[in-house]
Order: structure tokens, then C-alpha cells, then sequence
């Protein structure tokens, strides 16, 4: 089985034989039963292999769907002009740059379908291409737009820049309207919703499938086409690490597996892990290791968001929809480049709580951010090794002089919000040690605030801010949090933490 893995091209897969999972049922429903159409999904989803596969079938390319759903769908097969536009290639940190990349695709169309010397803005350019695209041919335009919003995710914190870009792309896209008598279809993706109201606010009949339960499988792969398309690969990934295919099938769903973007969505996996460990033979961090974006942890300490809460939160449909807010809230931008996704939804009240949706993520986003949320540390100071070895050994003094060391070099700077910097340095070595040990989180209502089991120990912890190791000690003998465990067998340690605000560090904690 060949791997399509980094290929974007649809006619390049199906004829170089690559492996293929068949989605062009749900692409012959978007393109006979609607128009206008926007897609979000993080990076490296397959959005681009979609448009690809719009553009192949939008060519009349019968040959290249023989055998999959479509081929007993479409019988007409027609050829329509396509503008095809990817705005990923660019680097973004001018406006010279957006007009750069829109200029290159305009005057590539204007070669083809011609040019007027009065159309001497971008937007009236695009405008004229589409019109004497449909008058040459006799055809409707397709459209397709790849990564709309690159430009603005990487301008993110310039709001010059920004509003350049947004008043660009609002007139260039707003053609899209203005056009409609001359288009067949169109389709735009992205990463976010970025900007939709003021960027798209003129195109209102664009329409959002990015929630849309008939669609949340359109890119990634399910559990279903995963047994029934590589059932053979998954026999040999098994063999090469020693597993069971039942315990292979686990491992994958573990790392990669758990992505949600509706209520009621089947299990996505994320297509970029999934071949790569199949191609390799190994589990690995494929995705994450392709880049995280230091504009999320920019956001995150901007607004001083407090990392427990990620996990615990509810967004309304209209939060998690738009990242216009992200100033104030930063979950929204998380779940829409993939970081997180739904866990949950309420019916009643009509909101969402997100979570990690796998082990590769989760665990590379913790290591991604300790560096960011704490002071430089000198070589060998902190170890994840260290840290976990000593949690899964009983070494409590031993992991407890680690954390110390986390906030010995007090960085003025790097810590922020005083108490917000302990609670989230703490947060992260909890998601840390959840990933190798049983950790059960607790609030701060008269339940203790962190519990840690391993095979042959009981870790209580409790935190205070500005108070006393013996204070928090007393705390969990007063409310009786050893009690449940009085009879396990296992060691217990009780734990209190103090911090200073004034010190910003651990000045105080015991053991008991």
C-alpha cells in the first residue's frame, strides 16, 4: 500500500496508485445540492486533497473517480473554468505580501481570459476574470479558495496589519457576490473562522459546513474507514512493534484518534499521523512536530488564561464559531487549529466542552508550552524524565525539588499574573504526570486540589498562594482526604505547596 502522505494533488493519487479513503459522495452532494461553501479544519487535515478533488471533478476528470462512489452518481461529467487560489505558500508580514500573492493568481487568470485597462484594483481584476471566463466559455465559474485566512493568522498581533488584510480580503472576496450570475461554485478553507463577520460580512450566502453533523468526516479519517481500508497495514504496523492488532488498534486511537467538530461526530483520526505511522511502521509525533504556531501561546499569556480551565469551560456555539474574541478567550482559536476539540455538548443549554483529543497532542502541547511559562532553566535543572521517575519510584523529595527548581529563577518578564503563573505551572505538570499516571483533578471547594496514583503510591496534594505548607497540610488531614485510602496497601504521601506572589516562587512545602 503506497501512502499519500505530503501529496495534495487528487490526480496524482489516483494515478500513482496511492491509497485513497472515498469521499466523494459527500463532494457530489456539496456540488449538486448548494453553491457557496466554507470548510475549517486544522492543518494538515486533507483540505487541500479536497479542493484538489473539487477541481478534478469540476475539469469532467471521469477517468481519475473510476471505481469510487461518485462514478455512479455523476453522469454528465462537465468541464467549467476553475480559478483555483491557495494562500499557504506565502509569508505574510507586509502588505505587500498579500497584494503579491493575489496579484501572481490574478495575472496568471488575466493570461488566459484577458485583462481591461480599467479594472486597476484587485478586486475589480477578479471581477472581470470571472465575467470573461463565463462569457468565453459558456460555462459558470468554479472557485476555489485554499487557506483563506493564512494572511491573518500570521499577522496576529500587529492590528495594523491586520486591519490591511482584512479590508483586502473583505473587497476580494466580497467579488463572490457581486459575481453570482457568472459562478457555479465555490469553495473556501481555512484553519479558523477568523474574521468571518468582517471579512465575509458582505457574503451572506456563504454557507458554514464546518459543524454540519453530514459533513464532519469529510476530512480525516473514522474508525470505520480506518479497519476497512487499511485492515492489512495495521496487521504489519502490529507486528512491528510487538502488539496484538487489538492493542495496535488501541495505541492508534490513544495518539491519534478523538477529534469531534459537531455534536454526535464519529471519532476522527488525524489523517497526517495516521499514514505516517503506518508508512513508517513506528508511532511517532508527526503532527505536532510539523510546527505549533507561537501565536496560540502568545494569545494564552495575553490574556493571562488560566490552563486548567481548558478542560473545564463551556462555550456557546457562537464562541467557539468565531475567534474575533480571542483577545478575551483564547479557546476558540485552539479548537479551530486542532489543539482542542468537543468532549461534550449539552442539549439543554446548547454548549460545548472541549478537551485534548489525543495523546500526540496533548502531551506535545504541554512539553510546547513549560518552556514559554517558565523561567529559562539551566542545563539538566528540569528533566520530564526525572520528573516522572521520580513520581512513579515514591521519590517525593525528589520530584518536589524539581518543581522548586521550575521557579527558582524568578523571570520578571515570563510570569505575568502572579498567582495565574503558579496555577498555570502547575496545571502543566499535572497534564503532564496524567499522561504516564492516574491523575484525578480537583476545584478548590473543600475537595482536595490534586490526587496521583501509581502502581505503589498515593500522592494528596495542596496548594495554597500566600499562606503555608502547614496550612495545606492541616487542610487535608482536617478534611479527611487520606481517609478513602487508608487500606490500599500503597504508600501515601500529603503534599502541601505553598507560593509566594511576593517572591513568585515555592517558598514553602512539606511532606508528610
Amino acid at each position: 500500500m503506497i501512502y499519500p502522505i505530503g501529496i495534495q494533488n487528487f490526480e496524482e493519487v489516483r494515478s500513482g496508485n496511492y491509497v485513497y479513503v472515498d469521499k466523494t459522495a459527500m463532494i457530489y452532494k456539496l456540488a449538486t445540492e448548494g453553491k457557496y461553501y466554507f470548510l475549517s479544519r486544522p492543518r494538515r487535515f486533507g483540505k487541500s486533497l479536497l479542493l484538489s478533488t473539487f477541481e478534478s471533478y469540476f475539469s469532467g476528470r471521469k477517468e481519475l473517480f473510476e471505481g469510487l462512489a461518485i462514478s455512479s452518481m455523476e453522469h454528465e461529467w462537465t468541464e467549467y473554468p476553475i480559478l483555483h487560489m491557495d494562500l499557504n505558500s506565502e509569508k505574510y508580514d507586509g502588505p505587500e505580501s498579500l497584494f503579491n500573492i493575489l496579484n501572481f493568481y490574478l495575472k496568471q487568470w488575466e493570461s488566459e481570459y484577458g485583462t481591461k485597462d480599467y479594472e486597476n484594483t484587485l478586486s475589480s481584476r477578479f471581477t472581470g476574470i470571472i465575467r470573461r471566463a463565463y462569457e468565453r466559455t459558456g460555462k459558470q465559474v468554479v472557485i476555489l479558495i485554499d487557506e483563506y485566512d493564512k494572511p491573518l493568522l500570521q499577522s496576529i498581533g500587529n492590528d495594523v496589519l491586520q486591519d490591511d488584510y482584512r479590508s483586502t480580503l473583505k473587497a476580494f472576496y466580497g467579488v463572490l457576490k457581486s459575481c453570482d450570475r457568472y459562478i457555479r461554485f465555490a469553495f473556501l478553507t481555512g484553519v479558523t473562522k477568523f474574521g468571518k463577520v468582517s471579512v465575509f460580512s458582505d457574503l451572506n450566502n456563504l454557507k458554514d459546513i464546518s459543524m454540519l453533523p453530514v459533513y464532519s468526516s469529510i476530512c480525516g479519517i473514522t474508525s470505520d474507514e480506518l479497519r476497512s481500508v487499511f485492515s492489512e497495514s495495521i496487521s504489519s504496523l502490529a507486528c512491528n512493534n510487538d502488539l496484538s492488532e487489538d492493542e495496535c488498534y488501541r495505541q492508534l486511537q490513544e495518539y491519534y484518534d478523538g477529534y469531534h467538530f459537531c455534536p454526535g461526530s464519529p471519532d476522527i483520526y488525524n489523517p497526517f499521523s495516521l499514514l505516517n505511522t503506518l508508512d513508517n511502521g513506528l508511532f511517532g509525533d508527526y503532527w505536532f512536530e510539523t510546527g505549533t504556531p507561537s501565536f496560540l501561546v502568545e494569545q494564552l499569556k495575553k490574556t493571562d488564561y488560566l490552563l486548567d480551565n481548558m478542560t473545564h469551560e463551556e462555550l456557546s456555539a457562537d464562541t467557539l464559531n468565531s475567534i474575533d474574541i480571542m483577545d478575551s478567550n483564547p479557546l476558540p482559536l485552539l479548537y479551530q487549529s486542532g489543539y482542542l476539540t468537543i468532549k461534550d455538548y449539552d442539549k439543554r443549554f446548547k454548549t460545548y466542552r472541549l478537551d485534548f483529543p489525543n495523546r500526540e497532542v496533548r502531551e506535545g502541547f504541554v512539553k510546547y508550552l513549560i518552556p514559554y511559562y517558565t523561567p529559562p532553566q539551566p542545563k539538566s535543572s528540569f528533566s520530564i524524565n526525572s520528573f516522572i521517575s521520580s513520581v512513579e519510584r515514591g521519590d517525593a523529595y525528589g520530584f518536589m525539588r524539581l518543581v522548586e527548581s521550575l521557579f527558582s529563577r524568578g523571570d520578571y518578564q515570563i510570569m505575568g499574573d502572579k498567582e495565574v503563573y503558579f496555577q498555570n505551572v502547575m496545571s502543566l505538570l499535572f497534564m503532564l504526570m496524567g499522561l504516564y499516571v492516574d491523575v484525578e483533578r480537583h476545584t478548590t471547594d473543600g475537595r482536595l486540589d490534586m490526587l496521583v496514583q501509581t502502581d505503589g503510591y498515593i500522592y494528596i496534594f495542596e496548594l495554597k498562594i500566600d499562606q503555608s505548607a502547614d496550612i495545606a497540610l492541616r487542610q487535608i488531614e482536617e478534611k479527611g482526604y487520606a481517609k478513602p485510602f487508608e487500606h490500599d496497601g500503597r504508600k501515601i504521601y500529603k503534599i502541601g505547596i505553598n507560593f509566594s506572589t511576593e517572591k513568585r516562587t515555592i517558598d514553602d512545602w512539606k511532606i508528610a
